[in-house]
């Protein structure tokens, strides 16, 4: 028999690698051993996709080869989903479940969706982690455990952020049909499962070193797969071998690791922090973790307030006062300054300094009429009121200004930078609003005294006229004085 020509057996070997890059995987991704099992996350919108790019980096630095799954929901925007898949994802979209339960949290409103997992029939087991989560250690052991396996906390409740899950159609159809007859405490998917697997605290605990063979129904994943920060919080330390951690759990609430806020007091987030900055730019501008909107936000908030100061040093130095850029003024400043330091004689009439003297001085001090001007006696307690009133709402106004998200260094500038200048920008009112008070009760004070005196002057008195000037050099402190006449009237 004849052999193929050589053009034909060429083709059939080209052929022939194309199915097997086929079966193998698809973007130039062979499969590797571990192609029927997969990490998996959930991921509901935005807010949380600092989250799952710093839960896949944790997983892939401890060298593992299986899939990396986030199953996303309608509310993630297209970048985000592009990004993941950059950071090397599966990103499946799916429908979100609706939440049975009239009483429950806001934020639960799609936890039931995370039930999904127990259906992804494609893998043969899947270990689960919430998106709050970061592995320390290899967790490659976990695909060894039993069809279910998760960490019981020590409400005797079985805490759902860390589950080893062998997907079934069967086992997931049987969850729906009992979604709306099973009670949940918590009013979502971790309070169903706990109902739906009522004997789960009777279980094994799992032991990586003692497999049991047959696979067991359930298993107790141990606290070193489900480490609670929030204990950490209770004694300041973990309760268990700190070198043997695989997982850290940051279930404080509303209080996650990448809120910039955390890292000054949860001593445990520094994990999180550090592998957030070892980040790849897998998107442009997206090293580190960040967020090119953010990173804009950030600069604006940075320059904003330095803006502001020299538009309002201009402002009172050469708008307020264009007559100290006059030869005239600064000629007037040159004789100031030499009857200063050349003799010990009074300055001129003109002056701009003496304010404790003059202005703040008024207060206690009376008029040549006899006129007596005092600050109410209730003054000092409303100031202080004021005071410590504006320091609250520059806190709250910096903080609701700052993005989340951002290092915790830039943040904490900020934080300063925007609650000193709110600070300085509410009381500065307060005491602009108690210095025109005082201009008008001053200047009704001085010349209602002031008709009074002349109507009863006799021939050949000597009057006061009072005049009140307010200016605002360039320091910013106004100047007050008094310039007095003496004018002859008779009758």
């Amino acid at each position: 028999m004849r052999s193929p020509p050589p053009r034909l057996g060429l083709w059939a070997a080209l052929l022939a690698a194309a199915a097997l890059l086929a079966v193998g995987g698809g973007g130039g991704v062979a499969a590797a051993e571990g192609a029927e099992e997969a990490y998996v996350t959930l991921l509901y919108g935005d807010e949380f996709v600092l989250g799952v790019r710093v839960l896949g980096k944790s997983i892939r630095d401890t060298g593992t080869r299986r899939d990396l799954v986030v199953l996303v929901s309608d509310g993630v925007s297209e970048y985000s989903r592009k990004l993941l898949q950059a950071d090397g994802f599966i990103v499946k979209h799916i429908t979100l479940l609706a939440n049975p339960n009239q009483v429950r949290p806001t934020r639960f409103w799609g936890v039931y969706t995370k039930l999904k997992i127990f259906n992804m029939t494609s893998y043969r087991k899947v270990v689960y982690l919430d998106a709050d989560t970061i592995v320390v250690k290899s967790i490659e052991d976990l695909f060894n455990c039993g069809k279910f396996c998760a960490n019981l906390k020590q409400s005797e409740r079985m805490n759902s952020g860390v589950m080893v899950v062998e997907p079934s159609e069967t086992l997931f159809k049987d969850m729906m049909n009992k979604v709306d007859s099973l009670p949940s405490y918590t009013g979502g998917d971790q309070g169903f499962l706990n109902s739906y697997y009522a004997d789960f605290a009777n279980s094994r605990v799992y032991d990586p070193n003692n497999p049991l063979t047959p696979e067991p129904e359930t298993q107790r994943l141990s606290t070193l797969y489900n480490a609670d920060v929030g204990l950490y919080m209770l004694a300041n330390k973990w309760m268990v071998d700190e070198k043997e951690l695989r997982v850290i759990h940051y279930t404080l609430g509303p209080l996650k690791p990448w809120d910039w806020w955390t890292a000054w007091l949860v001593q445990p987030v520094a994990v999180w922090q550090n592998t957030r900055q070892n980040l790849e730019e897998s998107l442009p501008g997206t090293g580190g973790g960040k967020n090119p909107r953010d990173q804009l936000v950030v600069i604006i908030l940075f320059m904003l307030p330095f803006c502001m100061l020299l538009c309002g040093y201009y402002g009172s130095c050469f708008q307020t006062n264009k007559e100290l850029l006059s030869i005239s003024t600064l000629c007037a400043f040159a004789r100031q300054a030499r009857y200063k330091y050349k003799s010990e004689e009074a300055l001129p009439s003109y002056s701009t300094v003496g304010v404790a003297s003059s202005s703040f001085g008024i207060s206690n001090q009376k008029l040549s009429n006899g006129a007596n001007l005092k600050l109410p006696s209730y003054f000092g307690a409303i100031t202080v009121l004021v005071c410590f009133t504006c320091a609250l709402v520059s806190l709250a106004f910096a903080f609701i200004i700052i993005p989340r998200q951002v290092m915790p260094w830039t943040g904490l500038l900020l934080m300063f930078e925007w609650t000193f200048m709110a600070f300085f920008l509410l009381f500065w009112s307060y005491l602009r609003f108690v210095y025109k008070w005082g201009s008008c009760s001053a200047n009704h004070v001085g010349y209602s005294s002031l008709d009074s005196s002349e109507n009863h002057a006799g021939p050949g008195t000597l009057t006061c006229e009072i005049s009140w000037k307010f200016q605002v050099p360039c320091s910013s402190l106004h100047a007050l004085w008094f310039v007095c006449r003496p004018s002859a009237e008779y009758i």
